[in-house]
């Protein structure tokens, strides 16, 4: 996919209203700090646009990049930071909730865990979360340059059992350094998006 045109567009906190479009949206969940805003920079073709931190919890709002003029990357609070206050969590989570029930265009929720570690119970409960939404998550497993071959191959199978994933359900690693796994979950959303924007130039 040719990336031509990458925008943050709009920013909606607990009280705001979603944006109202008929274009297709992608969304990213997973705990603070897992990689997601890496992820979006990745498959943006950007270094920066997606503001990337060490700091856990930096995504507070419901953030959405305009990608091509033709769909959206949301990008969602992360979860499962402990320092955040309970009234905080509660909200962010309320603004999830609302957007997977309210949102129109939502093709997908790709969910990102870390590949080195077994999914947390945030990720389990995020995963049967979305799963009850009416989605089938699509699993992405970051940090795989952390592992060889043969450690990443027996993780997968781990993340696969933890979450309790179907045999069709779908989950790719990925690596921000090197890029492993961008071109698939390219090719996932272009399956996705109408015909005419699956019609935008193809390729990397």
């Amino acid at each position: 996919m040719i990336i031509r045109k990458a925008e943050l567009e709009t920013v909606c906190g607990v009280t705001s209203r979603l944006p109202l479009h008929n274009q297709p949206e992608f969304a990213f969940a997973g705990k603070s700090n897992v990689g997601k805003s890496s992820l979006i920079n990745a498959l943006m073709n950007r270094k920066s646009l997606a503001r990337t931190s060490s700091q856990p919890g930096k995504t507070q709002t419901l953030n959405f990049y305009h990608v091509n003029d033709a769909f959206y990357y949301v990008d969602l609070p992360g979860y499962g930071y402990t320092k955040i206050a309970v009234a905080v969590k509660e909200s962010w989570g309320k603004m999830i909730e609302d957007y997977l029930h309210r949102s129109e265009c939502l093709r997908c929720v790709f969910l990102l865990v870390d590949i080195r570690h077994e999914p947390s119970a945030n990720d389990k409960t995020m995963y049967d979360w979305i799963v009850r939404n009416g989605f089938r998550p699509v699993v992405i497993a970051t940090k795989s340059d952390k592992l060889s071959r043969g450690q990443a191959a027996k993780q997968l199978q781990v993340i696969r059992s933890v979450l309790g994933m179907e045999a069709g359900d779908v989950l790719l690693p990925f690596s921000a350094l090197n890029k492993q796994g961008r071109e698939e979950i390219w090719a996932y959303v272009e399956s996705l998006l109408a015909p005419e924007t699956a019609a935008l130039d193809g390729g990397t």
